[in-house]
């Protein structure tokens, strides 16, 4: 039993990447429910319009942030800045005054409820725009559809091209007439399919059943939908160039997947997170693809006002996509090029004896 036990440890000192798995995970984990899992949001981003926007400032409350001052502009200005996204809460003032507030953004506006509740500086209660139930389904269904997203890309595609290897096909792909590029689409390309029908289903089942509303233009959500599915096809393909087996690339791909559920703002909101985390935020594709597609369902925000979260996308897509095309090229680097045919070398003995 001792020997046993002595071979497992020298059999588990040499998988490096199960003992970092093992020892990394906890402290991950940690790190992100000490710092990221908070639903508390202690500022609201406030926008001001209204001729008396400059006095809002110094009379609102503590967890009032004002952004951005409007006099010239009303209600109607405030909207469409709150559906643009550039802030959490508006305070319309004039006659009559209103407080209004993304619903969109589910811990922020129940915040807002709280904060004006008690009719601070003579300001009406909060008017909830957009998810005036605050239904967590409005908020959470858009987000789901990028899990999904990440899941198809990120984990079935690193498994199906690990499977070439682990079988030995991929290396009669290199020994064929295929450019590396060739190969790469080809595998790539059904998945991306499998994503694109997906995406479909869930969007039209979380409108059907739990009355999501849709209120953007679909082509925005579908032009995220494709920058977003690059990446992840990348991530996916990159995981599967530095995995032997399906064993280490599900390992991968979960630690590629858990960061992107726990810090992208699906679950937490990301202004309650602390700077010192908020940042990593920033670095994941699903965070970007959660503000377009909640951005276009819930509040129909226009393409211009999501160019920042679509341009991140595209950047993120060359870097990784270009990455994983380049490992892959590696691995294929034979395809295409002629060989010389392999003769083995004649022993000594019997070169003598046919002289």
């Amino acid at each position: 039993m001792l020997a046993m036990a002595l071979k497992e440890l020298r059999q588990l000192r040499r998988d490096r990447r199960t003992v970092a798995l093992m020892v990394g995970l906890p402290i991950l984990l940690l790190v992100v429910f000490g710092y990221a899992a908070s639903f508390h949001v202690d500022k609201l981003r406030t926008i001001a319009v209204g001729p008396a926007a400059g006095q809002v400032a110094a009379a609102a409350p503590e967890r009032l942030e004002v952004v951005a001052e409007h006099p010239g502009e009303g209600r109607a200005d405030a909207v469409r800045r709150l559906r643009d996204g550039e802030a959490q809460l508006a305070i319309v003032t004039g006659q009559p005054p209103a407080v209004l507030v993304d619903g969109s953004d589910l811990f922020a506006a129940r915040a807002a409820q709280q904060v004006f509740a008690q009719r601070p500086g003579g300001l009406p209660a909060a008017e909830v725009l957009f998810n005036p139930d605050l239904e967590t389904s409005v908020m959470m269904v858009p987000a789901l559809i990028g899990l999904i997203l990440v899941f198809v890309g990120t984990v079935a595609t690193s498994l199906g091209v690990v499977r070439e290897r682990q079988t030995g096909t991929l290396e009669q792909l290199a020994v064929m007439p295929l450019r590396p590029r060739d190969v790469f689409v080809g595998k790539v390309l059904p998945y991306f399919g499998v994503a694109a029908v997906d995406m479909a289903v869930i969007t039209l089942v979380g409108i059907g059943l739990f009355d999501v509303p849709f209120r953007g233009s679909p082509w925005v959500l579908v032009l995220g939908a494709v920058e977003f599915l690059f990446v992840t096809l990348g991530v996916g393909v990159l995981i599967s160039t530095v995995s032997q087996n399906q064993g280490q690339a599900i390992q991968l791909a979960m630690m590629t997947m858990l960061p992107q559920i726990l810090l992208s703002g699906m679950i937490f909101p990301l202004s309650a997170m602390a700077r010192g985390v908020r940042w990593i935020a920033y670095l994941l594709p699903l965070t970007y693809f959660n503000q377009i597609s909640r951005g276009v369902m819930i509040r129909g925000a226009s393409l211009g006002s999501l160019a920042l979260p679509l341009e991140a996308l595209a950047l993120l897509g060359l870097i990784v996509f270009g990455l994983s095309v380049l490992r892959f090229r590696r691995d294929l680097a034979p395809a295409g090029e002629p060989r010389a045919p392999h003769r083995p070398a004649q022993p000594a003995r019997a070169e003598a004896g046919a002289r």
